[in-house]
C-alpha cells in the first residue's frame, strides 16, 4: 500500500504539551479529528509535539478548536501537567507530510504473534507471526495508542488451537482491531463503525492485507443498534470513550455467547471504576485489568451458565 498523496497542501495541526500529558492530548486529538497523533519530544525541554494532518482547511473550524481548547482545560483539571498546550496551525506540502510520518510511525511486535507494520518497513515477521501492514495517514488509528496495544495483545492471548472464535469489533476506526483478528484466525468476524470515512478506510486496509473477504464491515450506530444480533460472539472488541461504554453495556454484554470475552479499551485510569462497576452488575468478572501511562484497559468474562 503507497502512502496517500494528497494533491492540495494540508494542514498540519499541533499541541505542545509537557511529556505527563503527551497520551491524555493524543487521545483528545484522537478522538477530534478520528487519526492518531504523531508524537514528537523534544529530549531537552521534555516538550512534545503531538501532530494530526487534515486533507483540507475545513477540517480546522472555529468549533473544532473550541472543543479541543476545552478537552485541554479538563486535561489540565485533572492535574495533569499539560504546561502551555500551545496550538499551532500551519500548511504543509504533501511530500513533507508522508516524510513525517514515516519518522514517526514504527513497527508493532505482539510477541510472536503478530506484527503490525507500515508498508516501507523492511523488519521481517519471525517464524508464525501474522503481518498486518497498515500505513498511517487521514484514517483511523494506527494501533500506537495503548489501549489499542492491549487489544491487540489480547486477541493474541485468547486464540483457542484448531478452534475459530467469533469477532465483533465495536467501533473500527481503522479496521486494525479487525484485520488483526482475521489474520489470527478468527472467524467470523463483524466490524462497524458510524463513520463513513472510517469504514472506507477500514475496507482499504482490509484489501491491502488481503482479509476484506473475510469481514463483514457496515456502517451503524451503536446508540440505534438492537439489544440482540441473529448471532453472538467468542470476543467483543470495544475500544471507545468510558460513557459509551456504561451507557451502552446491555446492549454489548446481550451480544456475547456465554463464557465469551469483551475488550473494554479507551478508558482514563481515572473512569475505570465505574466501567468495571457497571460490567460487574451485568453479570461479567474482571478477568485482566492493566494500566498504562493513565489510560485503563480489561478483560471481561460472561459466565458459561452453571459456572455462576
Amino acid at each position: 500500500m503507497r502512502l496517500p498523496m494528497p494533491s492540495r497542501p494540508l494542514l498540519k495541526v499541533s499541541v505542545f504539551t509537557m511529556v505527563e500529558a503527551e497520551e491524555a492530548v493524543a487521545a483528545l486529538m484522537e478522538r477530534l479529528f478520528r487519526q492518531t497523533p504523531a508524537l514528537y519530544t523534544d529530549e531537552s525541554t521534555l516538550v512534545t509535539e503531538a501532530s494530526v494532518y487534515c486533507a483540507s482547511a475545513t477540517a480546522w473550524t472555529p468549533a473544532r478548536e473550541a472543543k479541543l481548547r476545552a478537552g485541554l482545560r479538563q486535561i489540565r483539571a485533572q492535574g495533569l501537567a499539560v504546561g502551555p498546550t500551545r496550538i499551532r496551525v500551519r500548511s504543509l506540502r504533501a511530500r513533507d507530510w508522508a516524510e513525517s510520518w514515516k519518522k514517526h510511525f514504527r513497527p508493532i511486535a505482539v510477541g510472536n504473534a503478530l506484527l503490525v507494520k507500515p508498508s516501507w518497513s523492511r523488519r521481517r515477521a519471525r517464524a508464525g507471526q501474522a503481518v498486518v501492514v497498515l500505513d498511517p495517514g487521514l484514517s483511523f488509528g494506527t494501533g500506537q495508542h495503548p489501549t489499542t496495544g492491549f487489544c491487540l495483545s489480547q486477541l493474541a492471548a485468547l486464540r483457542v488451537p484448531g478452534q475459530a472464535l467469533s469477532l465483533l469489533d465495536v467501533g473500527t476506526g481503522s479496521g486494525i482491531l479487525a484485520i488483526a483478528a482475521a489474520k489470527l484466525g478468527y472467524h467470523p468476524v463483524r466490524a462497524f463503525d458510524i463513520d463513513p470515512a472510517a469504514l472506507r478506510a477500514a475496507r482499504a486496509n482490509a484489501g491491502v492485507n488481503g482479509v476484506a473477504s473475510r469481514i463483514d464491515f457496515s456502517r451503524a450506530d451503536l446508540t440505534r443498534l438492537p439489544a440482540a444480533f441473529q448471532a453472538r460472539y467468542h470476543v467483543i472488541c470495544a475500544n471507545l470513550l468510558a460513557e459509551l461504554l456504561v451507557a451502552q453495556a446491555p446492549k454489548i454484554v446481550s451480544w456475547l455467547r456465554p463464557g465469551g470475552r469483551v475488550l473494554l479499551a479507551g478508558i482514563l485510569a481515572t473512569q475505570f471504576p465505574a466501567v468495571q462497576s457497571t460490567y460487574e452488575q451485568a453479570g461479567l468478572k474482571l478477568a485482566l485489568a492493566k494500566a498504562d501511562k493513565g489510560w485503563q484497559s480489561g478483560l471481561f468474562v460472561l459466565p458459561s451458565k452453571g459456572n455462576g
